[in-house]
């Protein structure tokens, strides 16, 4: 996400991401600009606990999304992997555009395709996987204008699309951890896949399909 961020929010001063976790969104950026000032809110505590740890100094918050206070405090607001758990993503939505300034933005990933729904998405307590359109409408109406929109984990969708058509077969054992039981040299072969598409996004080449799906946008 370093990449995106310095991309196009290169005159920010100031990042608050949604949903930060343990900190690791919120460390990469620390790392790359660390003259940045950096905020995280989270809902759970436990989270926040290996997130202080790992960001001395950072501003963190426990709070819910959904009720965001911040009043254009921030150059540029995030949520990666967050609005997918959230029923009222457009007030969670709503809130970020109040809170970022004018001149800033947004940057947001989440899981994509209905298609791919499967017992993996309910084991992680998902409302939704999105639909690009969708995405960019909710965007939009909270206040946005859309800079950029692509699929990522592209390369691997037919993978993708295989694991979800085993797993959601009648009778069979659901693991949730099964996704991550790979041996080294496919976790190899997977990671280099990876790395290629994203330094062909990082060129500008945008996928019309993928398992997640990221969106730049901009508040005027």
């Amino acid at each position: 996400m370093q990449w995106a961020f310095g991309r196009w929010f290169p005159a920010a001063d100031s990042f608050l991401e949604i949903g930060c976790g343990t900190g690791f969104v919120l460390s990469g950026l620390q790392e790359r600009f660390p003259q940045l000032h950096l905020a995280g809110s989270e809902i759970f505590t436990e989270g926040l606990r290996f997130a202080e740890r790992r960001l001395p100094g950072v501003a963190l918050f426990q709070m819910d999304a959904r009720k965001l206070p911040f009043d254009g405090e921030f150059d540029v607001v995030g949520a990666f992997d967050v609005l997918e758990h959230i029923e009222e993503d457009e007030l969670v939505l709503a809130g970020l555009f109040r809170a970022s300034r004018p001149g800033g933005g947004l940057l947001l990933t989440v899981p994509q395709h209905r298609f791919l729904w499967s017992n993996v998405d309910q084991y992680a307590c998902h409302k939704r996987r999105y639909t690009r359109p969708e995405l960019i409408r909710k965007v939009q109406h909270a206040g946005f204008k859309i800079v950029r929109a692509t699929s990522f984990v592209s390369l691997l969708l037919p993978l993708l699309l295989l694991s979800r058509w085993k797993r959601n077969r009648p009778g069979t054992c659901f693991d949730p951890l099964a996704e991550y039981k790979i041996g080294r040299l496919t976790n190899g072969i997977l990671e280099t896949t990876l790395g290629v598409e994203r330094a062909l996004i990082m060129q500008g080449v945008s996928f019309p399909a993928g398992g997640s799906l990221l969106l730049i946008a901009r508040r005027d």
